[in-house]
């Protein structure tokens, strides 16, 4: 059984909506976005004030089915590790169910034994569990 963070849920909206919705994560990631975050092989920058910075690559884009992003770098000020989602995946895996799609995000890396955890889990199930899910039912996130 994998430790990573994982969170699930279920959207009355198609794939498609889904896909597109993540694929904007300035809708739904508080903080400031640069880059581009919806081209293969492109690089992002996430930054939470002073708090979080990190440098998402855009690893797998399958239409309608998975987005993954690789993170090339990290400081998170809150913890004393060094660099500590460096390395780490972000996928997210999209399934179509009746009435709407599956959606599931695992931050794989992103374990107990991090320092970081609890603090970044409590992080994506808002980023995850209740501003994406709003951004993709209504087209607005949910800020802090």
């Amino acid at each position: 059984m994998s430790t990573d963070y994982t969170t699930t849920f279920t959207v009355p909206q198609p794939p498609a909506h889904v896909f597109a919705a993540i694929n904007d994560p300035r809708g739904w990631w508080d903080g400031d976005i640069t880059g581009t975050t919806d081209r293969l092989g492109a690089e992002f920058t996430y930054r939470y004030g002073r708090m979080h910075t990190s440098v998402q690559r855009v690893a797998e884009l399958v239409p309608d089915e998975r987005v993954v992003w690789d993170v090339v770098s990290s400081t998170l000020t809150f913890v004393d590790e060094p660099e500590p989602w460096t390395g780490t995946r972000i996928a997210f895996d999209l399934e179509p169910v009746e009435g709407g799609t599956r959606v599931t995000l695992v931050h794989e890396g992103l374990v107990p034994a991090l320092e970081c955890f609890d603090q970044c889990s409590l992080g994506w199930d808002h980023a995850a569990g209740r501003s994406l899910r709003e951004f993709i039912a209504t087209g607005q996130g949910v800020r802090f």
